[in-house]
């Protein structure tokens, strides 16, 4: 289905005839596209929020393991020597 709509568009476009038969509906059609993208933009924004949340308690529950001295499991060796979100924080591995 995909396929077909998209060789339609690219045969349209060929011919430089236009995709939709009125021109009052060009506006609709980029009103729902904003307001999709805008909802997206939401959940990417919730999904990140997530993402730091549970990055800090992770971090801070490390913390608090690396105070008691119970440093177990830092990381893989890639965690301990990278940056960024799933990397093991650097006073745990340089006191492990």
């Amino acid at each position: 289905m995909h396929t077909r709509l998209a060789v339609r568009f690219w045969q349209l476009g060929i011919e430089m005839r236009p995709f939709l038969a009125q021109p009052w509906i060009y506006p609709i059609y980029a009103s729902l596209g904003a307001g999709v993208g805008y909802y997206l933009q939401g959940v990417e924004e919730g999904q990140m929020r997530y993402l730091r949340e549970t990055r800090d308690r992770l971090l801070e529950k490390r913390r608090r393991r690396a105070e008691k001295g119970l440093n177990g499991n830092v990381g893989t060796e890639y965690q301990r020597e990278q940056e960024g979100l799933f990397a093991s924080p650097k006073a745990v591995v340089e006191s492990g």
